[in-house]
């Protein structure tokens, strides 16, 4: 049994509330009448940009940012996924990179990530007379830190998901009966949160994280991350893959791929994967004043 459908259950997911929640979902996509998606290609934006289209068709657009911060696999896999389902879909650059407030990368980085997205879909919407920006946050990511939802305010652009009351959980399930191959996709935030707060974010830094990731998953781990530290790498394995990762074998396997990326020391996290563990530190901080 997929851990994610074991963890669904345990969440107490049941038919009529899978159902109630969803055509809420579509209830209020209908209402907007035509839509610009945000559109990465991870399991939550899917699975809006497929409610978008199952409800309003063409008058759905999914938009995916074309940055150096988006992997080049999760911009084919959105691709392929928009040319599976049908539903229109198109890249626009962002130029977040330009962005000194972005490059600084102190803990707000997202917002200036955000802003930059949301101010060039608003400027795509306004020249196609598409009224509503729509993203996919749910309701499990209101509690972490998360300043990129100050800029979807700034720029009123409307969670449905999070409105409809769906959790990652039910959108999971809810992907998996639609057919849709992200359901259970490793959740995955953009190539700069590799990257310490603090640690100047630059095209040359992502691409290193993005190279190390996809050798990982070449080496068949499914839920890792590649932290940057300068000199050194922090590479997180999710618990249940860990004990292969400490094989010594594969330790050597890891220096073969990370010491010809640039650097010097490479170690493996422990304490093994877990969401958001840069922002560790900042809540200790908290904590501690």
């Amino acid at each position: 049994m997929s851990s994610f459908v074991a963890l669904g259950r345990l969440a107490g997911l049941d038919e009529e509330t899978l159902e109630r929640k969803q055509q809420r979902l579509f209830e209020i996509l209908r209402g907007f009448g035509r839509v610009i998606v945000a559109y990465s290609g991870g399991t939550d934006s899917a699975y809006l940009a497929w409610a978008a289209h199952h409800v309003l068709g063409d008058n759905a657009l999914a938009v995916t940012a074309d940055s150096p911060s988006l992997p080049e696999s999760h911009k084919r896999d959105a691709e392929e996924l928009a040319r599976r389902i049908g539903f229109r879909h198109e890249f626009l650059a962002t130029r977040e990179f330009d962005n000194p407030n972005y490059v600084r990368n102190d803990p707000d980085r997202c917002f200036y990530c955000k802003d930059e997205l949301f101010t060039r879909l608003e400027e795509l919407g306004r020249s196609r007379g598409i009224p509503h920006i729509i993203y996919g946050v749910n309701t499990d990511d209101l509690g972490d830190y998360r300043p990129g939802q100050k800029a979807a305010w700034l720029h009123q652009v409307k969670a449905p998901l999070v409105e409809a009351g769906l959790s990652k959980a039910e959108i999971r399930e809810l992907s998996r009966r639609a057919g849709l191959p992200t359901w259970d996709r490793p959740a995955s935030a953009c190539l700069a949160s590799r990257i310490p707060y603090g640690t100047a974010v630059t095209p040359e830094r992502v691409k290193i994280v993005e190279r190390g990731e996809e050798a990982l998953h070449a080496l068949g781990f499914r839920q890792c991350r590649v932290r940057y530290h300068g000199e050194l790498v922090r590479i997180e394995i999710a618990a249940d893959e860990l004990p292969r990762a400490l094989d010594p074998e594969m330790a050597r396997r890891f220096v073969e791929i990370f010491k010809p990326l640039g650097f010097h020391y490479v170690t493996l996290d422990l304490e093994g994967y877990r969401q958001g563990s840069l922002n560790e530190a900042l809540r200790q901080r908290a904590g501690g004043e």
